[in-house]
């Protein structure tokens, strides 16, 4: 896990997307692996394309939200990555990203009282929301 700007993923993100962001409507949370651990879950999820789902979880015990990109089908390596950032610190985030077989992350970050910037992109193709998920 490696802490970086807002600005730096969306670069990175548009790099790998050709420029364009997508933001798709939430999935099952079914797919979700447990990854974040005990106490955590789904609160958001976004599709990515055909290729797996990025979710949202919320351990309330904590106040610490995670973020985690799952492959629909796990196989060889492919650029992934998961990423969260606070709305009232953009400037910071947590992000796991590299070439996995099966999911990217669990990435963390403390932010109670505040929004939060999500997403996930596998082999190029992006999805999570902005600032959503206040409190």
């Amino acid at each position: 896990m490696r802490t970086r700007g807002v600005a730096a993923v969306l670069t990175a993100v548009g790099a790998m997307t050709g420029g364009s962001v997508l933001v798709a409507a939430p999935a099952s949370a079914a797919a979700y692996n447990g990854a974040c651990g005990a106490g955590y879950g789904v609160v958001n999820e976004a599709d990515i394309g055909s290729l797996g789902t990025v979710y949202l979880t919320y351990n309330a015990s904590s106040a610490m939200n995670c973020v985690v990109t799952v492959r629909d089908d796990p196989g060889v390596r492919l650029a992934m990555f998961a990423g969260i950032a606070r709305a009232d610190d953009p400037a910071w985030y947590a992000v796991d990203q590299g070439d996995y077989t099966t999911y990217a992350g669990p990435v963390y970050r403390y932010a109670p009282g505040t929004c939060v910037t999500w997403g996930g992109a596998i082999s190029g193709e992006y999805a999570g929301d902005e600032n959503t998920n206040c409190g």
